[in-house]
């Protein structure tokens, strides 16, 4: 079934006379997950006496679990873009969101997940686990080596609990990681889910991407390690999976042939009686824990790299997780993957019929994962295979453009929720749109040119004026919401304030604008040493795209993106995407042109295509910042 997003509570009508209605309760609000109960795992041994056991996983607080180091905000998905892959029915859609994962997945359903594979950043180097490049990768990275491999666990502990959460009693959970941090996380995971809930420790031993040559006075690097956990042992999902034979196997055993040409081998069993087992009926030697046939995607610059590589430096095999999704889940299954990095998980799930949520910090890391999935459908032979549409979304970092052009009431209902005021039903005094801690809250235009008129402080200081709370004197004061205020506005709150010392139907009104650090005050004021939410809650604008374009010859043009115009303060150029055949409609970039660098890892901002012929090409530039903003442009080239 495809993952559902949680139903929304019915609002409780605000009528005037009442009180201001409670917030409805959501996925966030859902009872949180219980710790195993295993002391006796962690008991030490009584000829120690009294000993000290560490038995909580670390940064794991009795009362307020990992909220006491990363408090819990809520702010609404904003759904930027929904692809449509030419499913024929009406469906759910898959999802693709760029945000901190763990207050992403705070607002996801609990028990809706089949199975969850990350690859978590590895403790093995900061510099190591930058490559995008965003704000947010930069800022998430400054926490996770802000305390050495404690500060590590803590990072990963919060997250590994809401993972918890998430998936159903059948599910289970592959932790991507290597020698450095390995056996802490195990430790931790054995707090988390249970010591007893271990599936196993998988060894990929993938060899040497340099081919086995020296390096320092240690062996070369050659596995990593997953760890496997089930959400209950012994009633999770998993289908067994086999490998090949070796030829030397087959030489050795299958050495017997029937009249019609079949290879068998003939097997003796307990009673005496000879069988037969068919080579081409044996599905294989049954899988292990140690997976030394699939190799690293990446090798020496001379070595022609396979056609899944997309440029991600720490990109993973498809071959790697196809055999972890097809071992724990079933089609129509959910998995998830709250680090996506170059998009593979979500890719794989696509191709095996599979649903996916997937999620990263990186607009980058979104935005290429799009087109890869995009491409998978056109270059794989999908289209006759009914593939679901995926939707691309935003959390915490919002579009401000995008935002202008909802209708008045959907965008009343975003700022409200991200404002964490309540909505008010339509049948209420139409000039209190929502209440915030017992606050009257009136949300403005949704242009973004709009400013806030006179007349509409004076009908909101009215409405104010009509509610119970008002005549029993224990209401004075609202908010009011906007892009900006215009000068007669300001002017009409400042007359309104100054009858205080005169009058006592005065009405005190704040007048925030959105986007602003007072709109998200309240929010942010939550932060502690330990999370640093400054960046949440803020609206970007697209770069104002730039492209020029000279001709070649021989069909191939050069196309330099490098005037396009950042606009979000102190953003800068972080990818840049091309389409070279685009429809008009649906951006989709052509393979190889969606995430490149220079030699100094750097985006490259000049590219040169050779098309197919000559006549006129429309073509099409997608932009990423730092900030997350995205900007395209489009235009004609004349091939000759």
């Amino acid at each position: 079934m495809p993952p559902r997003r949680q139903p929304k509570a019915p609002a409780q009508p605000a009528a005037r006379s009442s009180a201001p209605p409670a917030k409805p309760e959501t996925a966030a609000d859902a009872a949180p997950e219980p710790l195993p109960q295993q002391e006796e795992f962690y008991r030490a041994p009584v000829r120690f006496g009294n000993v000290p056991v560490e038995s909580y996983p670390k940064g794991y607080d009795r009362n307020q679990r990992f909220e006491r180091h990363y408090p819990r905000v809520n702010l609404p998905m904003q759904i930027v873009e929904r692809v449509q892959l030419g499913h024929p029915e009406p469906h759910e859609p898959n999802r693709l969101i760029w945000g901190d994962n763990l207050h992403v997945m705070r607002q996801l359903p609990s028990s809706s997940v089949d199975l969850i594979y990350i690859d978590p950043p590895f403790f093995s180097g900061r510099q190591y686990n930058v490559i995008w490049g965003d704000n947010n990768e930069l800022r998430s990275f400054e926490d996770l080596w802000e305390s050495g491999m404690d500060g590590y666990l803590y990072w990963l502990n919060a997250r590994l609990y809401e993972m918890k959460r998430l998936l159903k009693s059948t599910g289970s959970i592959y932790v991507h990681c290597d020698w450095h941090a390995s056996p802490y996380i195990k430790i931790e995971m054995d707090k988390i889910f249970g010591y007893n809930n271990m599936i196993q420790e998988i060894i990929w031993a993938y060899g040497s991407a340099s081919g086995g040559r020296a390096a320092g006075n240690k062996p070369v690097k050659g596995h990593d390690t997953i760890l496997c956990y089930a959400k209950s042992y012994g009633n999770h999902i998993y289908n067994k999976q086999f490998t090949p034979y070796e030829d030397k196997y087959i030489r050795e055993r299958f050495n017997n042939f029937d009249e019609a040409g079949r290879q068998f081998q003939a097997r003796k069993r307990g009673n005496g009686r000879i069988t037969r087992q068919y080579l081409d009926e044996s599905p294989g030697v049954p899988l292990s824990s140690v997976w030394s046939d699939i190799k690293q995607l990446y090798s020496y610059h001379l070595v022609k790299r396979r056609q899944e590589e997309i440029g991600y430096p720490t990109q993973k095999p498809e071959a790697l997780i196809d055999r972890i999704i097809q071992a724990s889940s079933n089609e129509g299954d959910v998995v998830a993957d709250f680090f996506l990095g170059g998009g593979t998980t979500a890719a794989v799930a696509q191709r095996l019929g599979r649903r996916f949520t997937a999620c990263d910090q990186s607009r980058v890391a979104v935005a290429v994962t799009a087109e890869r999935l995009k491409q998978q459908v056109m270059t794989q032979g999908m289209e006759d295979t009914p593939v679901p549409d995926f939707t691309v979304e935003q959390w915490g970092i919002y579009e401000a453009e995008r935002l202008s052009a909802m209708p008045p009431e959907q965008f009343r209902d975003f700022v409200l929720r991200a404002y964490g005021a309540t909505r008010v039903e339509t049948d209420t005094d139409s000039d209190i749109h929502g209440w915030h801690n017992q606050l009257p809250i009136w949300v403005g235009s949704p242009a973004l040119a709009s400013q806030a008129t006179a007349a509409e402080v004076l009908a909101f200081a009215n409405a104010i004026r009509r509610t119970l709370q008002y005549q029993q004197a224990n209401l004075r004061d609202g908010v009011m919401l906007a892009w900006g205020f215009g000068e007669d506005a300001r002017w009409a709150a400042e007359e309104l304030r100054r009858q205080e010392a005169v009058d006592v139907n005065f009405v005190r009104l704040s007048q925030v604008r959105i986007g602003d650090d007072e709109f998200r005050e309240h929010i942010v004021s939550r932060s502690t040493d330990k999370a640093d939410y400054s960046d949440f809650l803020t609206f970007v604008r697209p770069p104002v795209v730039s492209v020029g374009h000279r001709a070649l010859g021989g069909n191939a043009v050069t196309f330099d993106a490098g005037d396009t115009a950042v606009v979000n303060s102190g953003a800068k150029l972080i990818n840049v995407q091309w389409d070279f055949n685009y429809d008009g409609r649906r951006f989709s970039a052509t393979p190889g042109y969606s995430f490149q660098r220079d030699r100094q890892k750097q985006p490259q901002l000049a590219v040169t295509h050779k098309f197919a012929g000559p006549g006129r090409h429309r073509v099409a530039c997608r932009v990423q910042d730092s900030r997350g903003g995205e900007g395209l442009w489009q235009g004609e080239v004349e091939v000759s």
